[in-house]
Parts: C-alpha cells; structure tokens; sequence
C-alpha cells in the first residue's frame, strides 16, 4: 500500500504482510522457527486462509473479538493473521497475568472467542461463568481428551478446525482505516485500557522504524525476547520481518539469559530486541562476549524502559555492538523517539522518528524550549483510534492529532531526548524537578546495586523528598556504612538535592508483566508506614 497511512481504502494487512510475499516468491521460505517447529510463507498463507474460514464457520462475525492466550510459537502468527484475515478482531493477551486480570480484561473487551494454549486456557476456566461474551474456545496443543474439562461449552481443537475449514481463499474486504487489533496497556499506572489499532498502522511501523531506522532486510533473522502480546514484541517479531520477507525465531518461555545465549549460539540472528532488565542480566552471565553468541548480530535494541547509560556502553564494549535505546507505547503501537544507528548518545532516548512529530509541553499545554521539563506528546500514522469504554481518558490521551505519552521529558540543544519519569511520578525537591529515573540510574551505577525504584515521600515537616528502594547484587549486605555510601554517590552523580533520605531495601520490585516498575504500588504501600 502507498506510504500515505491516512487516506482511507480498501486494505487489510494480511495482504501486505502474508499473502504478498508468497506473490513475490518467498512461499517457500521459513518465516517463523520456534524450538519444535517453522513455518514457511507459504504456510502461513495457507494456514490462515484455513483459519479464517473457521471462524467463519463458528459463527464468529466481522469485528467480534478473538482474544488470543498463546505462547510464542508457529501457532500464534497463524491465529492472529487468520482472525485479521476474517475481518474479526485480534486481541493478543499476556500469558503472566493472573486469573483475576484475566477476568478483567476478557470481561472489558466483551471477546466472542478465546483462542488458547492448553495450559493457559485452564486458567480461565474457573471464571468462564462471569464472561458471558465468550462462546467459543479453541485449544492448541491439546488432545480430544482435554476436552471433557470444558465441559457444557463450545470447545474445539486449533489443528481439527483447520483440518477440516474450506482452502478457498479468502480475505475480508476490511478498510485501511477499520479496527484490525487491540492491544491492552501494561496497567503500570492502573488498570490497562483496550488500545484500538486500525489495519494501517502494523505498516506504518515497519516502513517507519523497522525499515527507516532499523534497516532491516529481507535475508535477516531476528530475534525479539519482547513477547508479542507486546506491541513491542508484536512489531519486533511480526511486523518488521514479515513486512520485508524476513524470518524471526519465536521462544515460547518466559526470556532468561540462558534461553537468550541458546538462541543467539543456535539461530545467529542479525537483530535482537530486548528490554534493560534483560540486558542487565545477559552483561552479568558468564557467556556474555562478542555478539552475544552470534557471529551476524549486527544490531540490538532496548525499549519498555530508559536504558541507563553505562548498560549500553558496557555492551558495545564487551558484544561489539551498539543497543538502539527508544521509546514507544501501547497507544502508538511501536517506536516513535529512538537512537539510530551512527547516531548513538547513551543515556538518551534519541530523536523522533522520520515520519513523527514530537513536543515537550507543560500543564498548559505550551512547548518548552531545551533542557525544561514536561510532557512528551507525538504525532503520528500509528496513533490508537482510543481506548475502549474509556471515553474521558481517551479524549485527555487522544488529543486531535497529538497523543500525550505520560512521560516527561527534556530535550538537550543537540535535539536529544531525555527521559525524566511518568508524569505521575515526577516531583520537586526545594522547588526543583526530581526525576526518579535519574535518582535510579544513579543508585544502579554503584556496583553494589542491581536494581532501584525511587518515589517521593514526605518528611516530618511535609516536604517531600527521594526515597529509594534498592535490590543490592548478590554478596552485598545493606550496612550503614553502605547506605550512607550510596547516598553520597546519588549526590556525586545525579545532584546533591536528588539524594534518597530513606533507602529500603527489597528482595524484587513490584513491575507489570512487561517488566516495567510499578512506583504506584510503593507509593500506596509507603502511604500506609508512618515517616519515621
């Protein structure tokens, strides 16, 4: 489809991403691998042409939700591209929630059908009489025996429905401009909202960051440890490859630093996507070295979070090559703000994206000049069309054509972005801006501290001021001497006001399933211990 995102047509994305390849030749070429299996462009054509007919079949109607609970295998692509194929609406759902999120979000997006891996689908069970809407399952990876657990519903297995669905080609007559997918937010600062995503915007990605920036070719092998129930994961490990013929390796556990180096030894990507936490932990693994174990690795990239300066400069040391730190969000799909590469400042976010507009405002809503402190907003082809049911909220996030991020920001004289916080969690020590992220970044470049979360607390006088919570590396005790030594370096690196008067030490920190920390909840547990 032409570059022009906005103009409304005729268009649904399965012709760009699946059934043209297979027109230019690439059907016999494998467009996913996972530990067990691959799958060709020819197959997935195939696949979920046969999937879609299924639906069809199920009584399943255009633009009814089909909630997808799988892990990253062959599978998932064939049930997302066949559900879009349909005309229905594809929701992809995290696998580490927890049954009540579960009973939330199934229950707010009203899903008719639930697509999912057996082991995740007996999570659902013990709630499927409070979900009204869903009146279709369908298991994969299961047997004919597993269906007797369900039993009083319509239950079908993933292989038999397309076994027997017709091969006729098939591809709704959907707009460029329709509802294709939702995405839900990472609930880092509540509950998540149903973020809707028309059938344009998984290209406007690819040509924007995954080609534009990344430069990623069609003899790539990539590999994304963002799942992609992510939007991160989803563009990574979706849309980019598929959008240019590549192929990507899918892993079905959660990411750890020996699932990462088996990958990399095994497959040899050219591209790997991670977030910080994970890069943290794969620079403090014995096999850590040059490319990580793939002697093609020529890229990585970081987003979820603010990579801390000395992360990316130890891995360009130690890998040999440089980490894209960016940043994007559910609402805008993928990647708006981003180092390139030749054009790398650790530390930084980067700067826009080609094909999106940035500002930094304040309350008011008026742009601020370099180095002040406000929110970010952005412009953009692949803004969500809203949140679902979430009408006040949508009208403050979906501003016309700028969407505000929640995020604040400052932007240096060279046009660099810098991340400073949520708006939520910024506050002002001795009437100047504290960002936690600063206080954080600093607390984890002492060599003691493997990770930290900063909120703001009132003393005894009222006033408020930093208080740290700290995971110290294995082999460090949290003395005085220690705390009182950390404090010291926070004022030596980050600025003698931005110092944490309390330092509590933890065993973890409460994050979101994407792996983002959670400031609210140690702000809500802080609110109940009186100051000392």
């Amino acid at each position: 489809m032409a570059d022009d995102f906005s103009e409304r047509r005729p268009y649904n994305a399965v012709s760009d991403f699946v059934d043209a390849n297979v027109a230019r030749g690439l059907g016999g070429k494998i467009a996913f691998i996972d530990p067990d299996r691959s799958l060709t462009y020819g197959n997935l054509q195939a696949r979920s042409v046969r999937f879609a007919n299924a639906l069809r079949a199920l009584g399943l109607r255009r633009e009814e939700r089909v909630a997808l609970l799988l892990h990253d295998t062959v599978d998932y692509p064939v049930a997302f591209w066949g559900a879009i194929r349909a005309g229905n609406v594809a929701l992809p759902l995290n696998t580490f929630l927890n049954v009540s999120q579960y009973a939330y979000i199934l229950a707010d997006s009203r899903a008719s059908a639930l697509v999912a891996a057996a082991p995740l689908a007996q999570a659902i069970w013990p709630i499927i009489d409070r979900l009204p809407s869903l009146r279709t399952i369908i298991l994969v990876g299961a047997t004919s025996e597993d269906l007797v657990a369900y039993p009083g519903r319509d239950v079908h297995l993933f292989e038999d429905i397309i076994a027997e669905a017709s091969a006729l080609p098939f591809t709704a007559d959907t707009l460029s401009d329709e509802v294709a997918f939702w995405m839900y937010t990472s609930g880092s600062t509540g509950d998540p909202k149903g973020v809707k995503h028309v059938h344009s915007n998984l290209m406007a990605t690819a040509k924007l960051f995954g080609q534009g920036v990344l430069g990623i070719r069609q003899d790539d092998v990539v590999h994304s440890a963002a799942k992609l129930f992510f939007s991160y994961g989803l563009g990574n490990a979706m849309a980019f490859p598929l959008s240019v013929g590549a192929t990507t390796v899918l892993w079905p556990l959660r990411p750890t630093p020996d699932g990462v180096f088996e990958i990399m030894r095994k497959y040899r990507p050219a591209i790997f996507y991670g977030v910080p936490s994970l890069y943290t932990a794969l620079l403090a693994h014995q096999d850590i070295g040059k490319g990580a174990g793939s002697d093609r690795l020529r890229l990585c990239v970081s987003a979820g979070e603010a990579l801390p300066a000395h992360i990316g400069e130890r891995w360009r040391e130690i890998v040999g090559v440089d980490v894209l730190d960016g940043i994007g969000s559910t609402e805008m799909l993928q990647t708006f703000l981003s180092n390139r590469p030749g054009e790398i400042r650790y530390g930084s976010t980067g700067k826009p994206v080609p094909g999106y507009d940035t500002r930094i405002v304040d309350e008011k809503g008026r742009e601020l000049g370099a180095d002040e402190i406000g929110e970010l907003i952005v412009r953009g082809p692949t803004a969500g069309e809203g949140y679902w049911n979430q009408r006040a909220k949508s009208r403050h996030t979906f501003a016309g054509e700028w969407t505000y991020t929640g995020d604040k920001y400052r932007r240096d004289a060279d046009g660099y972005y810098y991340y400073c916080g949520r708006t939520d969690d910024m506050f002002k020590v001795s009437g100047m801006w504290v960002s936690p992220f600063d206080v954080e970044a600093a607390l984890v470049s002492h060599e003691a501290v493997l990770e930290a979360a900063v909120i703001g607390k009132q003393d005894s006088d009222g006033l408020v001021k930093p208080k740290a919570f700290i995971v110290l590396k294995t082999g460090y005790v949290a003395d005085e001497h220690l705390l009182e030594t950390l404090k010291v370096h926070v004022k030596q690196q980050a600025g003698p006001w931005k110092y944490p008067r309390w330092i509590e030490l933890r065993s973890d920190l409460p994050r979101t399933a994407s792996g983002k920390i959670q400031r609210f909840k140690l702000r809500d547990e802080d609110l109940s211990i009186p100051s000392p």
